[in-house]
């Protein structure tokens, strides 16, 4: 099969609505749908009288609402989060409190590595520093339900502390945002990291699972196929960067300019932050240098 990258930006269904899509899996997509989350958070239902769920999305009492509704007269026995940042984790707190379920998944917020002065407030505004599970999930841990089971497989790239979830009776993982359907994920230092993204994206690559359920967006079908165009896209957008490099671009807006032509203005800093996660990965390896730590406004050159 081609590498080539296909995404498809078909919306999955209206903010607050209740789908079905499988005999264990019902969707209900949050009302925060933007230029990075597309029509908004996934979150998903696991199992039928007995469930999970899972990513319970941003702190929105309308979506809480509509999550609660679609439960009642269920038991929710367990609340799952796949990563941190504020389109997924803080919902869980009122999920909680409503139902008595225990709050399992990823860990406590932690960054891909050691913090500058300057990223503080970034991660202040973009990372649920509020979440704390009752049980942290680690790669092989396995909880179950009438009639499910999830297993966590760790993931880390997009953030320090993502998991996906393998849900074996239908042969699924819930793959958070590591890997969409409608766009590539957004790798932004330092809570994401180039090198980690790559790895889990090459672990995926040697898994059989049949779809995938992310984040954002519809399901990511012919998983391994769409993970290896994946994989291959980044690799491509890393030479892109090497020649802005060698054609004299020296900052990541000039590079930003040169390889993003006609990219939506809403989309410029993540496209910057995507850039800075691969210069930083390049800096790590020795392909290219720059005066002290990898920053977003720094200078960079080839090694």
């Amino acid at each position: 099969m081609a590498d080539d990258l296909t995404f498809d930006a078909t919306p999955p269904d209206s903010p607050g609505r209740c789908v079905r899509l499988s005999r264990l899996v019902r969707r209900i997509v949050a009302d925060n749908s933007g230029p990075i989350t597309f029509t908004g958070t996934c979150s998903y239902i696991v199992g039928r009288g007995q469930v999970a769920i899972l990513d319970p999305g941003p702190d929105s009492p309308e979506h809480v609402a509509a999550l609660l509704a679609a439960v009642r007269g269920e038991t929710v026995t367990h609340v799952l989060v796949t990563h941190t940042h504020r389109d997924h984790s803080p919902a869980a707190r009122a999920i909680v409190a409503a139902t008595g379920a225990r709050l399992v998944g990823c860990g406590p917020h932690r960054s891909a590595r050691a913090l500058a002065a300057e990223e503080v407030n970034f991660l202040e505004a973009s990372s649920d520093r509020d979440y704390v599970p009752d049980e942290e999930m680690r790669e092989g841990d396995r909880i179950s339900g009438q009639g499910w089971s999830l297993t966590a497989v760790e993931t880390p790239g997009h953030m320090a502390n993502h998991l996906a979830f393998h849900l074996p009776e239908e042969n699924a993982l819930f793959s958070g945002d590591h890997v969409m359907a409608w766009s590539t994920t957004v790798i932004a230092p330092p809570d994401g990291s180039m090198s980690d993204f790559m790895a889990s994206l090459e672990k995926l690559r040697g898994r059989d699972e049949r779809f995938y359920w992310p984040g954002h967006g519809g399901p990511v079908r012919e998983p391994q196929r769409f993970v290896r165009a994946l994989a291959h896209h980044r690799r491509q957008r890393e030479v892109s960067i090497l020649n802005r490099l060698a054609a004299g671009d020296r900052t990541i807006p000039a590079i930003v300019a040169a390889i993003y032509q006609g990219l939506k203005p809403a989309l410029i800093g993540a496209a910057g932050l995507s850039v800075f996660a691969h210069l930083e990965d390049l800096v790590a390896r020795g392909a290219v240098t720059t005066e002290g730590p990898p920053s977003l406004d720094g200078e960079y050159r080839l090694a």
